[in-house]
């Protein structure tokens, strides 16, 4: 497959939370890791528990779709990841949200991922790497910010 631009949303809400979506980070330089986001902190939505520490890494990937899928569940596991229920509180959770020209629908993955424009803890750091983006039958994604405006996100200091 031709190398292609991927973008991953990594959240965390239990333990550590910063500390494992900064490791996390680094463990995606494996994966063809460019640069990433700042971190940002959010409430859950539809899920439980403590807030999430959020960012959105951009990958440079030649992996087909279910391939990078299973390498980043791959690193899900190594970091404790458990799927008790639907929205559980998780250690570390890295959704694929877009692979660059990608689209794809099964039982496991949807390309672009089918909430991205609904959650401004994917769209806030999403757009901090590429402010101009546009998706197929969404349009600037940045367009879709206003609809999530009562959502609670921050940036947080660096660090």
């Amino acid at each position: 497959m031709p190398q292609r631009l991927a973008y991953v949303g990594l959240g965390a809400n239990l333990g550590d939370a910063r500390g494992a979506v900064q490791r996390a980070l680094r463990r995606l330089d494996g994966l063809g890791l460019l640069r990433h986001s700042a971190l940002y902190c959010s409430a859950p939505v539809q899920a439980s528990g403590p807030d999430f520490v959020n960012a959105v890494a951009e990958l440079k990937s030649g992996a087909a779709p279910l391939a990078l899928l299973d390498a980043l569940q791959a690193i899900e596991l190594e970091f404790g990841r458990e799927r008790p229920w639907h929205h559980a509180p998780r250690t570390l959770d890295l959704d694929l949200l877009i692979i660059e020209g990608t689209s794809w629908c099964d039982e496991r993955l949807t390309l672009p991922h089918p909430r991205l424009h609904q959650r401004a803890f994917v769209l806030r750091p999403l757009l901090e790497l590429a402010p101009a983006m546009a998706l197929p039958g969404l349009g600037l994604l940045a367009d879709h910010l206003p609809a999530t405006a009562g959502q609670a996100v921050r940036r947080l200091a660096d660090a």
